[in-house]
């Protein structure tokens, strides 16, 4: 690749062999996740808080279903939350990718990236009401790459589909993250905060880079960035530095029942945690208990089905499964650390005051962040950061040498 990735085009190149990459993966989930026989039925309340796992039951045409999309930035925090759902409602997850190539079907649970560029509104008007899964921004970025690594940054369906059974099996080489991670994780740092705006604000179009209220146009260039340089993309020169551009929403949004404001926020690590986990759970099954079509369990049984999943592994493979390092064990540089603390401080500044005080979600997602800054200035403070790599120095962006 050389010093060709130094430039925004090639940037942009390596975004779309991402977003090819993911779609891979996420498109034959169901051969490494629901390959199960056809006579599913509802996981079973075996009466005294107790439970029995079983898969999710496919057969969904024909029935009603009250649908739920479940948004979060590119990683493993979806699969997460939507391996509960499942396991609460015996009611099917399905990608945003499949919707759009596989053709639409009945699916109540519907995973999302979108409006990130790995993602796509594949699914139409199938939405009803949003959960926003929120991870921390540094972890996230390391599940992002993991993911990429699992099928061998292949570049082919072929290649990506002969590697689909190494998902979430281990961790790659930290020197193979290192290398990704100076390409992509300061413009990764910007999508994120953007696409929390994004949902929280209820499908505002804005420019993910300078945060400012955008026009269709420049929306919809955004929407496709693999067809622009970093530099077409610009929004001083698609909309103009001093041009008052009036508040506009993404017409997708309209599509959903309740719109895209999420009727829930969660942190998919206190999802995973023995204390705070289980009633993260109860918080999933509060969301969808009593909506058309959904045969919640017992509220007696809701903890064990988190045991089941959590403690006991059973069901899909995902990130808390992963042999080899820690997620902490991948570090960044200062400058990755001190753009994220950035980041998350706009976050918290914006969402802890008016008009957002009353705000439920801004509430908890506040809460949530704070957390996540907390760790971030600790590594910062302790020093637990390196430099960007030298064999891999050239591949970085011109734009970030000063952050290193």
């Amino acid at each position: 690749m050389g010093n060709d990735n130094s430039n925004p085009k090639a940037l942009f190149r390596l975004i779309g062999l991402a977003t090819v990459i993911v779609f891979l993966i996420i498109n034959n989930e169901k051969f490494t996740s629901h390959n199960h026989p056809n006579n599913r039925r509802t996981s079973v309340d075996m009466g005294n808080g107790n439970c029995k796992w079983t898969p999710p039951n496919l057969d969904v045409e024909g029935k009603t279903f009250f649908k739920t999309v479940i948004a979060g930035f590119p990683s493993g925090d979806k699969r997460l939350t939507f391996a509960q759902l499942e396991a609460l409602t015996e009611s099917p997850a399905k990608d945003e990718w499949d919707f759009k190539f596989l053709g639409m079907s009945n699916h109540p649970f519907i995973k999302a990236n979108y409006p990130h560029h790995e993602g796509i509104w594949g699914w139409e008007d199938a939405g009803d009401q949003v959960i926003m899964v929120v991870r921390n921004i540094k972890r996230t970025m390391v599940e992002y790459h993991d993911i990429l690594w699992d099928i061998g940054y292949a570049k082919t369906w072929e290649e990506a589909f002969a590697l689909v059974p190494n998902l979430y099996r281990e961790r790659p080489p930290l020197e193979d993250f290192l290398a990704w991670r100076d390409e992509r994780v300061f413009d990764e740092i910007d999508w994120y905060g953007w696409f929390i705006d994004y949902y929280m604000e209820g499908g505002l179009m804005r420019d993910m880079f300078t945060k400012k209220i955008t026009t269709s146009e420049h929306w919809n260039m955004l929407m496709v960035p693999t067809a622009y340089t970093l530099e077409q993309l610009q929004y001083d020169v698609v909309v103009g530095a001093d041009t008052h551009v009036e508040p506009s929403y993404d017409p997708n949004c309209a599509l959903i029942t309740n719109g895209c404001a999420p009727i829930k926020v969660i942190s998919a690590e206190r999802l995973a945690e023995l204390d705070r986990g289980p009633a993260v759970g109860l918080e999933l099954a509060a969301a969808v208990d009593g909506k058309e079509g959904m045969n919640v369990i017992a509220p007696e049984a809701r903890n064990c089905i988190w045991r089941e999943l959590i403690i006991n592994k059973k069901g899909l493979k995902t990130f808390i499964d992963r042999d080899g390092y820690g997620e902490d064990d991948y570090s960044f540089t200062k400058g990755h650390l001190e753009k994220m603390v950035k980041e998350l401080d706009r976050l918290i500044e914006k969402y802890s005051n008016v008009p957002w005080t009353t705000n439920s979600n801004a509430l908890v997602l506040v809460d949530i962040i704070q957390e996540h800054r907390g760790l971030i200035l600790e590594d910062l403070a302790e020093g637990r950061f390196r430099r960007i790599m030298k064999r891999s120095s050239s591949l970085t962006p011109d734009r970030f040498q000063e952050l290193e």
